[in-house]
This record gives C-alpha cells, sequence and structure tokens, in this order.
C-alpha cells in the first residue's frame, strides 16, 4: 500500500493534525503560556508552567495559523506574550525553565528549552506574528553567545540562572533541538551562517559520534565530549536523560540530517554523503533494534551497547518521529521499504495511540501495549503528533513554517 503522495491520506492526516489542535487548544494557561494536559485534556494548573511545553504549543499554533486556520494565531500571541514577559529573565537575559504564580520556579538555563524558544519565535516569524522576529534575534543571540561552545561544535547544556555556573554535562538531546531549532532560524532569517552551525552539530553528532558506536548514539558526555555509557544507569527511564542508546533519537536526528542535506542543496552545495547515507543507516537500525524486538509491535524506549532492550515502554513520540522519518527516507531515496514502514507505524499509531474516546494521542504504553504512565502521564504536549501529520506532506526543505508559509503543503 502506497500512502505517501496519497490525495486521500493527506485529507485524513489533515483531519488528524486539526484534531490535535483543537484537543490541544485546552492547554492554555491563564497566567500565561501553556500548561501540560491530563489524559482527558484538563490543564493541570496546579503544576508550574513549563518553558518548553509553552514553546512547543506556540510553534505548532503558529504552524495552525499557517494552515489558514485563523482561530490558532491568537493562541501563538497567546505564547509569545509568555515569552516576552513571566518566562524572561530581564535582569540576567535568556528564560526561566518554569514559572509559577509568584514568578520562577526553576530558574536555570537550558539548552533544551531554550532552543524550542529559538523554534517557536521562528515558527511565529514565519507566521508573521507581532513581535516574533525581536524575540527569534533575542533568542538567536543568548544561544549563540551563552550556550554555543565554538572550540566543541556543540552546545553546551545547563546553567544557573545567572550564568556563572555550567553543569558539567553535555547533552545530545539538547544539541538535538538545537539543529532542528537552527535549520529553522536559517530558512526564517535568510542567515546562512545558523545552518552551517546546524549541520556542524550534526557532523559531531552523527559522523563521529553514532558512527563509532554502531549507530547506538551516545546521549550523555562530560564536558570534553567523552561518552558517559553509565549515566543514569540507576536511572534507566528518565523522560530527558535516560541510561543507554534512545531508540527515537537516532529516528530524529536522521530526519534533521536529511533535511539540514537538502537544506544544503538548496543552496547549491553538495552534501557530503554520510548526511544521505549515515541517516538511513540510523533508520535501519533503530526499526532493527527498537520495532517489536520484545514480541509486541511499537518501539522500544531505549536498548543498551550491545542492543538489548533496556525500558520497554512504548512512547507516543517515538513513532510520530518514525513516520517523518520514513517519509524524508522515502523522499531521499525512493526505496518502497520507506514506504512500507510510514504505512506500518501508522497503523500502530491509529491501533493503539490515537485515543478515540479522550482526544489526542496516549502518551505512553507499556510493554503490552496499555496505557500508561511512569515516564510521561498524561498528553503533556501536541508538537510531535502534529508535526507527524505535517512532515509527510512537506518537502525536505524548507523547514515547516516557510514551507506552509510558501503554499509548499501537499493537498
Amino acid at each position: 500500500m502506497t500512502w505517501l503522495h496519497n490525495p486521500s491520506h493527506n485529507r485524513w492526516l489533515d483531519g488528524e493534525g486539526v484534531g490535535l489542535l483543537e484537543f490541544a487548544r485546552g492547554s492554555l494557561h491563564p497566567q500565561g503560556g501553556f500548561a501540560r494536559q491530563d489524559s482527558d485534556g484538563e490543564p493541570e494548573l496546579d503544576l508550574p508552567v513549563e518553558l518548553w511545553v509553552t514553546c512547543r504549543m506556540t510553534h505548532c499554533f503558529a504552524l495552525g495559523h499557517l494552515l489558514g486556520r485563523p482561530e490558532y494565531g491568537r493562541l501563538a500571541d497567546h505564547g509569545l506574550a509568555a515569552l516576552t514577559t513571566i518566562f524572561k529573565d530581564s535582569e540576567h537575559g535568556g528564560w526561566f525553565a518554569s514559572v509559577g504564580s509568584d514568578g520562577p520556579v526553576d530558574d536555570s538555563k537550558a539548552a533544551y528549552a531554550h532552543a524550542f524558544v529559538v523554534l517557536a519565535a521562528s515558527s511565529a516569524t514565519a507566521a508573521g506574528r507581532a513581535g516574533a522576529r525581536e524575540l527569534l534575534d533575542e533568542a538567536l543571540a543568548v544561544l549563540d553567545e551563552r550556550f554555543w561552545d565554538d572550540e566543541a561544535g556543540m552546545s553546551r547544556d545547563l546553567y544557573s540562572r545567572d550564568w556563572s555556573e555550567c553543569e558539567p554535562y553535555r547533552g545530545i538531546n539538547a544539541n538535538m533541538h538545537t539543529v532542528e531549532a537552527l535549520i529553522a532560524a536559517a530558512d526564517v532569517t535568510g542567515e546562512r551562517r545558523w545552518l552551517d552551525r546546524a549541520v556542524r552539530i550534526a557532523t559531531k553528532a552523527i559522523a563521529e559520534f553514532a558512527a563509532g558506536q554502531e549507530w547506538r548514539l551516545p546521549e550523555h558526555f562530560d564536558t570534553q565530549w567523552s561518552p558517559l555509557l553509565d549515566y543514569n544507569s540507576d536511572k534507566k527511564d528518565d523522560p530527558f536523560r535516560p541510561y543507554g542508546a534512545t531508540i527515537g533519537h537516532w529516528i530524529e536526528w536522521s530526519r534533521l540530517v536529511l533535511s539540514a542535506a537538502a537544506a544544503l542543496g538548496a543552496l547549491g552545495d553538495t552534501p557530503p554523503a554520510w548526511m544521505r547515507e549515515h541517516p538511513v543507516a540510523m533508520l535501519d537500525a533503530a526499526w532493527r533494534e527498537g520495532w517489536a524486538v520484545d514480541g509486541a509491535p511499537g518501539f522500544v524506549y531505549t536498548v543498551d551497547w550491545d542492543g538489548t532492550p533496556v525500558v520497554g515502554q512504548r512512547m507516543h513520540w517515538v513513532a510520530a518521529e518514525a513516520v517523518g522519518a520514513a517519509a524524508a527516507a522515502h523522499a531521499v531515496t525512493g526505496d518502497a521499504r520507506f514506504d512500507d514502514l510510514y504505512a506500518q507505524t501508522w497503523e500502530y499509531i491509529s491501533e493503539y495511540l490515537i485515543d478515540e474516546e479522550r482526544g489526542s494521542w496516549i502518551h505512553e504504553l507499556d510493554v503490552q501495549n496499555e496505557p500508561a504512565g511512569t515516564v510521561w502521564p498524561g498528553k503533556a504536549d501536541a508538537y510531535h503528533a502534529f508535526q507527524a501529520t505535517l512532515i509527510p506532506r512537506l518537502p525536505l526543505t524548507p523547514c515547516m513554517s516557510v514551507a506552509l508559509r510558501d503554499g509548499l503543503l501537499e493537498a
């Protein structure tokens, strides 16, 4: 069955995307930003409002507005307002990790969340929202001046509020989302240097770290960028820093590298061969070592350094990224097996993850594909799932927001 480029399937994707955004409208927090939602879609107003959630939802609502749905523009503006007020550290610069009714709850400065400020501001800029470009310029300056380590060619991870202390840890997750943000920023601003920086990070992460570890990409490093393979061995299912190799990140990196290669090509450059070969190899490895390896359908969360499953929980974001990566790999290679994997993953999502009763997608399943919440309780945000409804209908470059702005969505 060929679903990619099928108009009927594209209409289904459009409907699913609208449903996800409609559910996500309930995340609007009356004090500013966007709240996590529980399994029924109720905003968890007793929890601090988190920067990364607010940014990801601002990004999604900006994309929704670019789809021609005017009701989402004001929601994107709601997110922008929070990023320029309650989250902004006017004294030291940057943005607080989380805030409550009395101010910051977590005043640390994390590269992961700051990358999403860039992504949200990029999408809002493409959507023509007031103040978005100024926010984007400011966020890029913080990313450049505070987090970027030019000698390493990578981003640092976590700082104290006043930037005086940097955690002696370096992470691949923050760098992955920095790549995502920089690709978008390059397209929105027209500044080539952000794409070059994204490629530089990806080269180290994939051509060096992943290729040197049989595609089992290390996640955690010391300050010299030496892998910490035993990191969090006593907390294997951490939602952001799990022990072992994270299958979903191999998948996510695959799509991002293919997109970066396409962006280089659009500028007239010839991407290095590894930018086509390594992402496909990583995607194959993810399916080989992650899909149904314990006898049940779905991707396991993490594997050990010999490929043995560690945490068997099924996360919705991994399946969402898999459909996007399969579509990207098919676009680059034309190989029909990626069309098959694409359809297989959507069938899995439809059977196990789409919550027909309550709405949106179940964020976590156990090893029997029953709803769980040990790692990701509730339905935190729509980012991964909503993007999965767009990526198959868009070209690899430019980024989603610019492609929608320029009318490149495949109907």
